[in-house]
């Protein structure tokens, strides 16, 4: 039994037979339409947002498994705020602004796909991110919360 694994890129609902699965897939004999209805499938819900796929074909038998990856917390922030892009500069400012609530959501959404063990902690590291691409959380720069959480203001929140 010999499997390959094929990873790729791919926007959410939109993956399609041309580059970069069709390609990887033709050679192996596989029905390449029922691998990319299978993906859109899985990543309806992502729509707008490119999100890691792996392909695992066993080219004994032509038969196929597909894993769908979690969509970086990045890409999650900026489909949340409804833009494309985020801050390149402090001057620029923030590109928007989320509630914690929000904030609680994105990290939900990570945490099987993290090392953090704990909740407070993903919502650290989206926290983190928020800084990287210019979010402001509650109209207040991420550090602040990032602050309070480790004072233990939102525990219960976070509980």
């Amino acid at each position: 039994m010999s499997k390959i694994t094929i990873p790729a890129m791919v926007e959410g609902g939109k993956a399609t037979a041309g580059p970069p699965l069709g390609p990887a897939l033709g050679p192996l004999g596989v029905n390449i339409g029922q691998i990319i209805a299978k993906i859109n499938e899985m990543t309806r819900d992502f729509g707008g947002i490119t999100v890691p796929v792996k392909v695992i074909v066993d080219k004994d038998t032509k038969t196929f498994e597909v894993e769908v990856g979690s969509p970086s917390v990045s890409a999650l922030l900026k489909k949340e705020l409804h833009v494309e892009k985020g801050s390149k500069a402090k001057s620029e400012g923030p590109c928007g602004n989320l509630s914690m609530d929000q904030i609680i959501k994105i990290a939900k959404a990570k945490s099987g796909g993290t090392l953090a063990k704990t909740l407070k902690a993903v919502v650290n590291e989206v926290l983190g991110t928020c800084v990287s691409v210019g979010v402001n959380v509650e109209g207040r720069s991420p550090k602040e919360l990032i602050k309070e959480i480790k004072e233990g203001k939102y525990d219960a929140k976070l509980a």
